[in-house]
Formats: structure tokens, sequence, C-alpha cells
């Protein structure tokens, strides 16, 4: 069980990652000021739940220690900023006229 859930786990990090790298290359070749924000939005958005995988994956991983948990933590934390901030600015840049 515990090796399906970390296959699960690298597989949902590996595919945020192909596509955080994706709408990263849509954002910077995109002339639109509104497509390159929803652009970097989803990156951003992608990079979140990249980030919590990872620290998901870094916790169920390896036995515990404080520093673990504290990256972990960090990694965390940083994701959700990530992943609210993408969602923020999804939102904004899509009620945007185009």
């Amino acid at each position: 069980m515990e090796s399906t859930l970390h296959w699960l786990i690298v597989i949902v990090i590996i595919g945020t990652s192909l596509f955080s790298v994706y709408n990263s290359y849509k954002a910077r070749r995109s002339t639109d000021t509104r497509q390159r924000g929803i652009y970097a939005a989803r990156m951003n958005i992608y990079m979140g739940i990249m980030l919590i995988f990872i620290a998901l994956f870094a916790m169920l991983a390896y036995n515990g220690s404080t520093i673990k948990v504290i990256i972990g933590t960090l990694f965390i934390v940083l994701g959700l900023f990530n992943l609210f901030a993408g969602l923020r600015n999804n939102s904004i840049y899509r009620s945007m006229k185009g």
C-alpha cells in the first residue's frame, strides 16, 4: 500500500511539474497581457500543488526527524502560498475583458 501511495505521489509531482513548465513557456511566449497572466497564474497553481506533494512525499518516505518536519512544513507553506496566489491571480485575469 505504501509503495502504491509513493508512486502515485511521484506521478502527481511529475505531472504537475510538466504542466508548470508548459504554462511557464506559454506565459513567456504570449504577447497578450491577459493570456500571459492566466498562464503565469496556472503555473503558480501547478507549482503550489507540486510543492505540497513533494512535502508529503518527503514526510511519508523517510523516518521522522526534526529537520525533515521543518523542511516539509516550509514546502507546504510555500506550496499553499503559490496555490492561493495562483488561484487569486487566475480569477483576476479571467475577469479582465479581453
